[in-house]
């Protein structure tokens, strides 16, 4: 089998950085008030800015697909143009429509000629399964390059005026109405933005990365639902999809809007994360000394912390200059954070030849995990 290698990251984060302050400003007040959870919520993530598709006057800049395709252009130049590539492969969670797939939208953006693509749906490990898509496709013979992207436009799902109609309805039922706190929360955590790789069957140019291997894991088997969007989650932990409510209610209910069961996550998250980790240094023998860099996706550094002593609970301690992160100044961007993150180390000139590198991708969705291990060449 041929290897693969990521021979160059690109990153694309729309607008200027939206400092907290800003947040409201942007997204809009619901209700027209402040929320009561937003300074809480900001002090445990600790992120400082994040970056929205949205212009100072409120008006969209990019969509999904744009933001995609700005990433994959990035990455081009006159060795490798978007006419070279012979397979695109995207993950995100925020698609701009259910139909086409997100891959076609970005391909019919590039105008880049016939060639194959992929989509791949989730959270944070659709980037991830695009990753991978595009990783086996090259060691199979199948194509000779892939990009592979991931990217969010979460800011339009999170607008004020996504729940105006579901506060309505409220202010009927109950003198001060309030947005439920799984749906507020995750307001003031994610981010817009976009992340590209490069996949070669040989290595090129400086920090070449070889792909030593990729694995994923699922608890879904033991494990109800904890984000979720399009539906509503009923009392037994059962979710009740969009397509069985009336239209009127989608909106009443703020059906569409992004949901997540912080209760449920911060029970599991950690705890399963670190299982998944020791799986995967089991099965492909390997320990924390077989590890340089340790990127670890958290969607807040509240978790931080909490999965180093987790690691220490479970005989899988990570130094903590072996981490990389980049939550503070990025934001959470979800499919896009590791690609983001990844082409930040890679800018920064520090990594050297034989150095390894640990990808770490949780998904709350209903607990899902990927890794990659790659090699500096």
């Amino acid at each position: 089998m041929k290897d693969a290698y990521i021979t160059k990251v690109a990153k694309f984060l729309p607008n200027k950085p939206v400092e907290n302050h800003q947040i409201e400003e942007k997204l809009g007040y619901i209700d027209g008030k402040k929320s009561r959870a937003k300074n809480i919520i900001l002090r445990n993530n600790q992120i400082k800015q994040r970056y929205y598709a949205i212009d100072e006057q409120g008006n969209v800049t990019h969509n999904n697909a744009q933001l995609t395709a700005t990433a994959i252009e990035a990455l081009c130049d006159s060795d490798f143009t978007k006419d070279d590539i012979e397979l695109l492969s995207c993950g995100t969670s925020t698609p701009d429509q259910l139909l086409p797939s997100h891959a076609a939208m970005v391909h019919g953006i590039l105008k880049n000629g016939i060639l194959e693509i992929n989509s791949t749906s989730g959270v944070c490990c659709s980037g991830m399964n695009a990753l991978k898509y595009g990783y086996m496709a090259i060691r199979t013979g199948q194509v000779n390059n892939a990009v592979c992207t991931g990217s969010e436009r979460v800011s339009t799902w999170t607008k004020a005026e996504f729940y105006e109609e579901e506060i309505g309805h409220l202010k009927a039922l109950e003198d001060n109405p309030m947005i439920a706190f799984e749906k507020d929360f995750l307001r003031w955590m994610l981010s817009d933005g976009s992340g590209a790789m490069l996949l070669e069957d040989k290595p090129r140019g400086q920090n070449a990365l070889k792909i030593e291997w990729m694995q994923g894991f699922s608890y879904a088997h033991e494990m109800e639902t904890c984000m979720y969007a399009g539906a509503e989650k009923m009392k037994n932990g059962e979710l009740k999809p969009w397509s069985e409510y009336h239209p009127e209610e989608w909106t009443r209910k703020s059906v569409f809007a992004i949901k997540q069961d912080v209760k449920l996550l911060g029970e599991y998250i950690l705890v399963k994360g670190v299982n998944s980790l020791k799986k995967v240094f089991e099965k492909h023998g390997i320990g924390p000394d077989d590890v340089d860099y340790y990127l670890p996706h958290i969607s807040s550094y509240f978790f931080k912390k909490g999965l180093y002593e987790e690691m220490k609970k479970q005989g899988l301690e990570l130094p903590w200059d072996k981490w990389f992160l980049n939550l503070e100044h990025v934001g959470n961007v979800g499919s896009a954070s590791i690609y983001i993150m990844l082409e930040e180390l890679v800018a920064s000139g520090r990594l050297k030849k034989g150095q390894k590198i640990l990808l770490s991708v949780p998904e709350s969705a209903r607990f899902s995990y990927t890794y990659a291990y790659l090699t500096v060449c």
